[in-house]
């Protein structure tokens, strides 16, 4: 008799545990459940890719002042300290008085 009992309890707990794990899954795979963990995929992606891009940004800095320091150079050319006419000069561009009047043919690229 116990023998039977323990073994319909376990039978019973067996199968609210698979239909619970089954219930589980099942809600898991739902459109709805699916998009989010897309985005959150996505997002976190995208804040690895952010810091990865400022990890190389940081390093190039770091390079180029390493080697404007070994060829003697003290400023870089897009210094902000250098007045705007100095600065674009040292770009080598002209300095457009106006720099947003000019219209833009996407068509151009191509």
């Amino acid at each position: 008799m116990f023998r039977r009992a323990f073994w319909f309890t376990a039978g019973a707990a067996a199968g609210v545990w698979a239909t619970t794990k089954v219930n589980r899954k099942l809600k898991q795979l739902t459109p709805e459940s699916l998009a989010a963990q897309a985005a959150d995929k996505a997002i976190e992606t995208g804040h690895r890719l952010k810091e990865f891009a400022l990890d190389v940004r940081a390093g190039m800095l770091q390079r180029e002042a390493e080697l404007g320091e070994a060829l003697g150079l003290r400023a870089p050319a897009d210094d902000p300290a250098l007045p705007a006419p100095r600065r674009a000069a040292a770009l080598g561009r002209a300095q457009d008085p106006n720099p947003h009047n000019h219209s833009y043919n996407r068509n151009e690229d191509h």
